[in-house]
């Protein structure tokens, strides 16, 4: 059905009201669904969007489970495409490189709070495990970000032999372990504390320290080191 000069008024009205309740009301001006209704407006100009955004929240759980949802199964979803599914990850990715700031050039153990935000936003929200290891100089600042594999612990292509010798290729002295739990509870499994023993004494044998485990997940993150664990 066409849309009427009625309806683009009123349309234009709400759009105007979202704009200045996000301009001058602070973080929790807007509503998830409102959030995420704004983004879509600039993708998808003519149409009402708020029930496609109310859709996308039911559908995927919640607005940071849309923001890392696939990109392919949100350019398939009634009423998206590709250029709202572009417009929804290129602010997933934004998030994902403001974090990454509070991490670079400072030494990493004295900014711990600002490492868990930065892998929370990147990985509490995957349906799926991911493996990664952080490399550190003498001075704890982070050298290289490395995305190991996708997978189960146990199964995904992590091997204490390679880990070390991914350290000693770029001079690292430490290294912190990470992985997430797609399940939501942070709890270490047998085989992540197995893992992590392995790689501590690989490590060692090499004058290279394993700092900690961190394992993240959408209820929390747990460090293995603080529970004892190495």
């Amino acid at each position: 059905m066409p849309e009427t000069e009625q309806d683009q008024h009123h349309g234009a009205g709400h759009r105007a009201r979202l704009r200045e309740r996000l301009l001058t009301g602070g973080a929790e001006a807007l509503a998830d669904y409102e959030v995420l209704e704004y983004l879509l407006m600039t993708a998808i100009p003519r149409r009402d969007v708020k029930p496609l955004a109310k859709a996308l929240i039911a559908r995927f759980g919640s607005l940071a489970s849309v923001f890392n949802a696939d990109a392919k199964a949100l350019a398939l979803h009634p009423g998206m495409g590709e250029t709202s599914a572009a417009a929804v990850k290129i602010v997933a990715l934004a998030a994902r490189r403001l974090a990454r700031t509070g991490v670079q050039d400072q030494p990493v153990l004295a900014s711990w709070q600002a490492l868990i935000d930065y892998l929370t936003i990147d990985m509490a929200h995957l349906h799926h495990e991911r493996v990664r290891v952080l490399y550190l100089d003498t001075r704890n600042r982070l050298i290289l970000d490395h995305h190991v594999g996708d997978g189960d612990i146990d199964q995904a292509a992590i091997h204490p032999r390679q880990v070390v010798k991914q350290a000693l290729d770029v001079g690292a002295a430490a290294l912190i372990l990470v992985h997430n739990h797609p399940s939501g509870s942070p709890e270490p499994s047998r085989a992540d504390i197995q893992i992590t023993n392995k790689i501590v004494e690989a490590a060692g044998l090499m004058g290279i320290v394993v700092h900690d485990h961190v394992i993240i997940g959408r209820q929390g993150h747990v460090s293995l080191k603080a529970k004892g664990l190495i």
